[in-house]
């Protein structure tokens, strides 16, 4: 009789997991979309922000701008070519490395019309 009554409790929970599973889905469902708003918020916004800020930031390069790469050395852009750049290091006239302008960490503006 042990048994039985295992069977049947058994054969009873299962019907009322067929009738909640309909709220299990829907929970379920709610949790994939709340993670999935977690990363959009948390990871993917963020590195599109990033991407746009070096984007404009490259796009900003002129001639005559002192720029800083990503490795650390300081230059002054001399010329511009697509994607590449003509970059003088130090006081050296010889030393003109072409890089190209996603090397560029920061931008600092050449003085446009200083006034003495």
């Amino acid at each position: 009789m042990n048994l039985l009554n295992v069977l049947l409790e058994t054969n009873a929970a299962a019907a009322g997991t067929a009738q909640g599973g309909v709220d299990g889905t829907m929970v379920m469902v709610f949790y994939v979309v709340i993670l999935g708003l977690f990363f959009y918020f948390m990871i993917f916004r963020p590195q599109k922000k990033q991407e746009k800020a070096a984007r404009e930031l490259q796009d900003s390069i002129q001639a005559g701008d002192s720029i800083t790469t990503t490795s650390g050395f300081y230059g002054v852009v001399l010329d511009i070519v697509d994607d590449t750049v003509i970059v003088e290091f130090g006081n050296n006239k010889n030393c003109r490395i072409p890089m190209m302008k996603s090397a560029i960490a920061a931008v600092e503006k050449a003085d446009e019309g200083v006034e003495e």
